[in-house]
C-alpha cells in the first residue's frame, strides 16, 4: 500500500475530534502570505584572483497562500524549494521582492518589527532522528517555544505541552521520554507539536515525510490534514513527490532552477499540464501516468543546468523534447493559459480539447 493509497482513507485521528481547543480561526480567503517576486542570490568565491560567481537560487517567485489552505512547491533536487522554505520562514532574507505574512511586511523595516512575524511561521523539518535535541526530554523541547515567547508559568506550559501531545496522536506519559525511545513517525508528531506551541498561521513543511517509511507517510500526512481541518492553518508544503502532493494540496508551484514554470489549483495542473517539465514530472510518477489524458513517459536528455551558468533563454530549453531556437534565445514570461500560469512559449499546443 502507498501513501497515496492509504491517504484516500478516512481518518479517526485524535486531532480531527479537537483533542485541543486552541480556538483557530476557520478557513477563509485571509491572506497569510502574500509573495511578490521574491528572489535570493548568493555570492560564490573561487579563489583569491578571481572574481565571485553569483547563484541565483530563487528568481521572482509569487505566489499567495490562504488560512486553511496547502500550496505544494514541486520540483528536482536544486531547483530552490527549500531557498524558499527558509525565506518564508522567515531565515534567510530575500535578495530583492516583497513578502508579507498577515498583512505586515516582513522583509523591510527592522528586525524588531520581524519578530513577532516569526512566531506566526513556523518549521516542520525533513529529517525527525535529526530535528529533536536527544539531550531534553519530549516536554522540554515542546515547552521551550512557550518559556522563550510567553509569559506562561511552568504549570500552564506543562499542560499545554501534553494538551498538543494529545493532539498529534501521542500520550501524556511521553511527556518524560527522549527522543530516542520514539520512531521516525513518532519523532514527526513531536516535531509537529513543537511547531504549534506557538498557535502559528503558517507552517513550512520542508519534505517533511520523506524520511519516513510509507505506511508511516500516510500517517502524518492524514494527521497534517486533520490539524488543518482543525486549526484552519495554511501549510507551505515542500516535496518532489507527487503522488503525496495530489492528495494534500490545494495549489501546486512547479519550480525549475529557481524560477516558476507553472503555477495553479492542483485540479488544473494534475488534469493537463501544460509545461513540459510538470508533463515529464507527472509522466515519471507511478500512479499519476496514466490519469486524466493518456500520457507517454517522458525522457529527459541532459544533465540539470548548473545554476552559476543559466540557459539564456528558457530555463528548460537544454532539457526540453519540443525546444526551438526561440526558446534557447527568449525567456518565456510566466503568463496566463488555461486557468493557470505557465511560463512556455508553447503552453496553448497542451491544450486539452
Amino acid at each position: 500500500m502507498t501513501a497515496a493509497s492509504s491517504l484516500q482513507r478516512s481518518s479517526a485521528h485524535p486531532a480531527a475530534a479537537g483533542a485541543l481547543p486552541v480556538g483557530a480561526a476557520s478557513p477563509d480567503d485571509t491572506y497569510v502570505v502574500e509573495a511578490t517576486n521574491l528572489t535570493r542570490t548568493y555570492e560564490i568565491r573561487r579563489g583569491f584572483f578571481t572574481a565571485p560567481a553569483k547563484l541565483q537560487a530563487v528568481g521572482g517567485v509569487s505566489f499567495v497562500i490562504r488560512s486553511g489552505k496547502t500550496l505544494a512547491v514541486v520540483g528536482e533536487s536544486g531547483c530552490g524549494k527549500s531557498t524558499l522554505a527558509r525565506m518564508v520562514a522567515l531565515i534567510e532574507t530575500p535578495s530583492s521582492g516583497q513578502l508579507r505574512i498577515r498583512d505586515h511586511d516582513a522583509v523591510g523595516g527592522s528586525a524588531a518589527s520581524r519578530q513577532p512575524l516569526r512566531k506566526s511561521v513556523q518549521l516542520v523539518f525533513q529529517n525527525p532522528y535529526g530535528s529533536l535535541n536527544p539531550r531534553k526530554k519530549i516536554g522540554g523541547i515542546l515547552e521551550a517555544p512557550l518559556q522563550i515567547n510567553t509569559a506562561l508559568t511552568p504549570a500552564e506550559r506543562a499542560r499545554k505541552a501534553k494538551d498538543m501531545l494529545a493532539l498529534v496522536g501521542l500520550r501524556p506519559e511521553h511527556y518524560d521520554r527522549y527522543p530516542h525511545m520514539f520512531s521516525g513517525g513518532q519523532r514527526q508528531r513531536i516535531a509537529i507539536a513543537r511547531a504549534l506551541m506557538l498557535n502559528p498561521a503558517l507552517v513550512v513543511a520542508d519534505e517533511p515525510v520523506s524520511a519516513l517509511d510509507v505506511s508511516i507517510q500516510a500517517q502524518v500526512l492524514n494527521l497534517l490534514a486533520d490539524l488543518q481541518q482543525t486549526l484552519g492553518l495554511a501549510y507551505l508544503f515542500i516535496s518532489h513527490d507527487l503522488g503525496v502532493v495530489r492528495h494534500i494540496a490545494h495549489d501546486v508551484l512547479v519550480m525549475y532552477l529557481g524560477h516558476t514554470v507553472e503555477q495553479g489549483e492542483k485540479t488544473t495542473i494534475f488534469a493537463n499540464p501544460l509545461h513540459p517539465y510538470t508533463q515529464a514530472l507527472l509522466a515519471s510518477t507511478p500512479g499519476l501516468a496514466g490519469s486524466g489524458a493518456a500520457r507517454q513517459r517522458i525522457v529527459l536528455k541532459g544533465e540539470l543546468p548548473s545554476p552559476l551558468n543559466p540557459p539564456s533563454g528558457c530555463v528548460f530549453s537544454t532539457r526540453c523534447p519540443h525546444v526551438t531556437e526561440r526558446c534557447r534565445q527568449e525567456r518565456p514570461p510566466l503568463r496566463e493559459v488555461g486557468s493557470r500560469q505557465v511560463a512556455c512559449h508553447y503552453a496553448e499546443q497542451f491544450l486539452a480539447p
